[in-house]
């Protein structure tokens, strides 16, 4: 006689599946950014944080975007190097720098297809306050569960955790 699930099997394997489906749509999502504006996700996140913020220091721009100062710099440097961003004395204090878009970041900008954070920050955003404290504590009760689980991956956009990989399937 074939052994049957319990019903505590058959919810983790639901659950299972709504992470499949929510790390699916954030992959389809970042795809289409990267194949329409030709930049991944994490670097148009960082364009349209100083489309929002023109002269926004790296210090600020890192806060805006949650990850740590170094982190962002490289992306700024890249954004720099590909025509996308300037940086510029600011107005105010000649001693602090801040970043203003150029022409490649507004072509870029204009063909985002959303929010370039992604769609899961803009879902969880619209969430009533009293499911998204809920959602907080049972996804920390997972984590703690997690073997192996590393922090630092808390500070790595979600664009580049679940961007595609050359060779990989879909």
């Amino acid at each position: 006689m074939p052994a049957h699930p319990d019903s505590s099997s058959l919810l983790a394997m639901e659950v299972l599946q709504q992470f499949r489906l929510i790390y699916g749509s954030l992959r389809q999502y970042f795809r289409l950014v990267e194949e329409r504006c030709g930049l991944p996700g994490s670097q148009m996140w960082v364009l349209q944080e100083v489309r929002r913020r023109p002269e926004i220091g790296i210090g600020d721009l890192a806060v805006r975007i949650g990850v740590h100062q170094s982190t962002c710099s490289l992306l700024v440097d890249k954004l720099v190097a590909q025509g996308c961003l300037t940086k510029k004395r600011h107005s105010a204090d000649q001693r602090r720098v801040g970043l203003c878009l150029a022409p490649n970041g507004l072509t870029a900008l204009a063909a985002l297809p959303g929010p370039a954070e992604g769609i899961l920050p803009q879902a969880l955003a619209e969430l009533p306050e009293v499911a998204l404290k809920t959602l907080h504590i049972n996804l920390d009760a997972l984590i703690q569960q997690l073997p192996g689980k590393d922090a630092s991956y808390a500070g790595t956009p979600l664009a580049d955790q679940v961007g595609s990989v050359d060779g990989e399937n879909s």
